[in-house]
């Protein structure tokens, strides 16, 4: 049986909404999965990419990319002193990295504008529905493990093993709940800090285009200034069409959307 890997990360808060830490309107939990078998191929594919983009813009193989602070022109990027338009070409030359490697990515956004339980759980919901997602997609012939970022890794593992061993999900018809625990998964959530991982970034930069195109395209908001000044709202249009064309999104984890985003609450 083959062994899938998956990495996650997340763009914005996850605090609850009567929290003082609610922040962000959104949260945005992404997972990008590949066969193990692919894992080296991927990883020296991306490691030549990057030393294309040092030989291109001077940017260094090692530094991490966290695509919010890219774009908003925050450290550590600023000290190469690039132009609004050597940035987003920059970005645009990342994204185009991402679309040849043999991933696979499940995006879960949470909308808490529109939360209305004050006893809503953020991250819970949003890690469980993406795990089910891939435990969906993988269980017949499948198992995983899963990479996150070490921000909140002990809340996660919590989370992962419960579901594991009870998971209420609504039948077809919705007319009743089942347990269907997640039998695919295998471990627990390994912790890993993103700077020493392509994938855990790649994950990141998925989950804040994923952000963006949510506001501004289906919120209907205005895109940040910052981000303003590199991209445009059909730029994302564009990236998304690119990653969808490049089988980037896993389709399968919701028909409701054209990308197969799943957005909560319904």
């Amino acid at each position: 049986m083959e062994t899938k890997i998956v990495y996650l990360d997340e763009s914005g808060d996850s605090g609850e909404k009567d929290n003082s830490r609610y922040g962000s309107p959104y949260f945005i939990l992404s997972s990008v999965s590949m066969d193990a078998s692919d894992w080296q191929s991927n990883f020296n594919q991306f490691k030549n990419y990057r030393r294309m983009l040092k030989a291109k813009y001077g940017w260094h193989i090692t530094e991490e990319m966290h695509a919010k602070d890219f774009l908003f022109d925050h450290n550590p990027y600023r000290k190469y002193g690039w132009d609004y338009e050597t940035r987003r070409r920059l970005f645009l030359d990342y994204i185009s990295c991402i679309g040849y490697l043999k991933i696979e990515s499940v995006s879960v956004i949470i909308d808490k504008s529109i939360i209305v339980k004050p006893t809503y759980r953020v991250l819970e919901n949003a890690l469980k529905y993406n795990i089910q997602r891939i435990d969906n997609t993988y269980h017949d012939n499948r198992n995983f493990i899963v990479i996150s970022d070490t921000g909140r890794i002990g809340e996660m593992r919590k989370i992962a093993r419960s579901i594991c061993a009870y998971n209420q999900v609504p039948t077809e018809s919705f007319a009743q709940i089942i347990n269907k625990p997640i039998k695919s998964m295998i471990e627990d959530i390994i912790g890993k800090d993103s700077s020493d991982s392509y994938f855990i970034q790649i994950a990141d930069c998925i989950s804040y285009v994923v952000n963006l195109y949510f506001k501004v395209h289906i919120k209907k908001q205005p895109l940040p200034g910052r981000v303003s000044n590199i991209l445009s709202e059909s730029d994302l249009i564009e990236i998304m069409n690119y990653f969808d064309q490049r089988g980037v999104f896993n389709k399968k984890a919701s028909t409701k959307n054209e990308y197969g985003l799943v957005i909560y609450p319904k």
